[in-house]
């Protein structure tokens, strides 16, 4: 039998844990509920599909699953990283984690090239910011853009390219989307996620 704690995190206890593990603001405070609810705010505008924040069933309150309150600490409160490179090595950490419960292969989230005139929907950016940072990445690396058939084309490793190093945002969120493929197959293998109260 899974203790709560195990699973969901109370407001009261994520203060109580992030003070005793000497987790500050990035300005070097005690963090307080108001940084909290703050973190929480930022957490589910980025990440709602995570489902990381749950209501208890009886009295409302509102309680951090204990991915979510991972995320709080290591991405919100990192000092080392900014927030994109923190939120995307945590999300990486936690999609290696979920493959090795699963046993089951890494898989490639860059897999076809790409036709540099697709770009703009792929990324949801406007062409000539595309183009500049396609201009960057052949300064690097040229033969991750070629011709086909008089097009352009980017590769895979050029699209790879691409989501670190100009759009990380696109990046996070194939990374974000894979993590939950992971997450709905965990749930079905029999662990618990948010399913702890039977509804969210």
């Amino acid at each position: 039998m899974y203790e709560l704690e195990n699973v969901f995190l109370s407001y009261n206890r994520i203060i109580e844990k992030l003070n005793n593990e000497k987790v500050t603001t990035k300005t070097g405070n005690i963090i307080t509920h108001k940084d909290l609810r703050q973190a929480v705010e930022v957490m589910l505008k980025k990440h709602y599909k995570c489902r990381w924040r749950s209501e208890k069933v009886r009295n409302k309150k509102y309680l951090i699953l204990i991915e979510g309150y991972y995320w709080i600490k290591y991405v919100y409160f990192s000092k080392e990283k900014s927030m994109y490179d923190a939120d995307i090595k945590f999300f990486k950490d936690r999609i290696k984690q979920y493959e090795e419960i699963l046993n089951i292969k890494e898989k490639e989230l860059f897999n076809c090239d790409i036709e540099v005139k697709c770009l703009d929907v792929f990324f949801n950016r406007k062409i000539e910011t595309v183009k500049k940072a396609i201009q960057k990445m052949i300064k690097e690396h040229k033969e991750y853009r070629y011709l086909v058939n008089e097009k352009f084309v980017v590769s895979k490793e050029g699209i790879k390219w691409l989501c670190e190093n100009c759009f990380k945002n696109k990046y996070l969120e194939l990374l974000e989307d894979y993590k939950m493929e992971l997450t709905e197959m965990f749930i079905q293998a029999g662990y618990i996620y948010d399913n702890f109260f039977e509804k969210n």
